[in-house]
């Protein structure tokens, strides 16, 4: 009698293990290092976001950092007819030189070595159809958004949510009687390649540069952080000069 009620409770067990076996390449599809929530494309934008603002490239976050930086300074100084007028002259005037530097050594040398910018002539930068209108829907995406926002705050659809915003435009009056907007730029491109770097590297606790005493939460900093901080408020305080 003990050998038919095995035999019966034999396709339970298979079953059950089969799937087990079958739920498990679900499992596995989630694995950490993928970003399921995340399409491909934005999340490796968000991650050449995260190293660039983390100096993972010294040379090119170097670059966009000088370059985004003069670009706000000189706005800040002059007008943006000024500015783009001055960057396309500055760059004409470097592709002009290089141009005709490489013809008089290929005259002089008689070589047939071309076009110095052939390469960059012949890349294909056209835009097709499909990538126009991908980046359209994505478009159109964050301003259905933005539009549904902003007729729910200022046609009142929730009272705190629009008394919040009128608090903080409020707020940001006396903000605005102390900056201008390019100073708040400015001040916020400092911070975002400034601070990550600076937590990142001295969030852990045994690369940190103070030492925390054993009794009381009184922290003792050390000389290079003094003078970290020092610069920080040296280049705020310019910028609040200007």
């Amino acid at each position: 009698m003990a050998e038919p009620s095995a035999a019966t409770q034999s396709p339970s067990v298979s079953s059950s293990s089969s799937g087990a076996e079958s739920s498990a390449p679900g499992g596995g599809s989630g694995s950490p290092g993928a970003c399921p929530a995340l399409g491909t494309k934005s999340c490796s934008s968000s991650c050449a976001v995260h190293d660039l603002i983390f100096w993972r490239d010294v040379k090119k976050t170097g670059f966009v950092f000088g370059t985004t930086l003069i670009v706000l300074l000189s706005l800040a100084a002059f007008s943006v007819i000024s500015v783009v007028s001055y960057l396309i002259l500055a760059l004409l005037s470097v592709t002009i030189s290089f141009r005709v530097y490489k013809s008089v050594i290929q005259a002089v040398q008689k070589s047939e070595e071309g076009h110095p910018f052939k390469a960059y002539l012949d890349v294909d930068i056209t835009l097709s159809s499909e990538a126009f209108h991908n980046y359209v829907n994505a478009a159109m995406v964050h301003i259905n958004r933005a539009l549904k926002l902003i007729i729910r705050l200022f046609l009142v659809e929730d009272l705190v949510d629009s008394l919040k915003l009128a608090v903080f435009m409020w707020l940001m009056t006396y903000v605005g009687a102390v900056f201008n907007g390019i100073t708040l730029l400015i001040l916020a491109e400092l911070l975002v390649f400034s601070v990550p770097i600076v937590y990142e590297k001295y969030k852990d606790p045994s690369k940190t540069p103070w030492n925390r005493k054993k009794k009381g939460r009184i922290s003792t900093w050390k000389p290079e952080t003094q003078q970290l901080l020092k610069h920080h408020l040296i280049v705020i305080t310019l910028l609040l000069v200007l």
